[in-house]
């Protein structure tokens, strides 16, 4: 996961590359309280006073969180992350979905944990609008996978509806 690194951030819908403001903690003994804190749903739940007198702060979720519980947070938190433990771990494209479509967040949403370049067009289109890549991916030289394909087919939160609706009548 990312701290401190820089990160691919969709600005205006265009990827930039961008320094990562936010510090990513793990457990409560890690975190002083000061602001631009990226903290774990469970510690958020745990000391949400503290948390909300930091000022600025951000929750990640786990894969086997619960979106919904990060609901409440909503009207407070700058920035939602969600974890990929491992590449392959898929979990987190269903919470993207949720998080957008079902419960409506519309702020920052970022990919943490083991993030490869190949998989940030697929996040984009679930929702995603930050990428923080694993260290040893380039985020500049990653920057190219989020244009493999002129259109996509299927609707999905990028973009909503599937080609056939989109395409003008002939």
């Amino acid at each position: 996961m990312s701290d401190g690194a820089h990160l691919i951030r969709l600005l205006g819908g265009v990827p930039r590359v961008v320094p990562d403001r936010w510090r990513l903690i793990h457990s409560a003994a890690q975190w002083d309280g000061s602001p631009g804190a990226l903290l774990p749903l469970e510690l958020v739940v745990a000391q949400t006073e503290r948390v909300r007198a930091s000022g600025r702060a951000g929750i990640w979720l786990t894969p086997t969180d619960d979106p919904a519980c990060a609901v409440e947070f909503f009207h407070w938190i700058a920035l939602l992350g969600v974890q990929f433990p491992k590449f392959t771990d898929g979990r987190g494209y269903s919470s993207a979905v949720l998080l957008r479509n079902r419960y409506g967040w519309r702020g920052e949403l970022r990919a943490l944990g083991d993030i490869l370049p190949d998989q940030l067009f697929a996040l984009r289109r679930v929702g995603f609008d930050s990428f923080a890549l694993r260290a040893d991916c380039d985020p500049v030289r990653a920057l190219q996978s989020f244009s493999p394909f002129s259109d996509v087919y299927q609707g999905s939160v990028d973009p909503p509806l599937p080609l056939f609706r989109r395409a003008s009548p002939c």
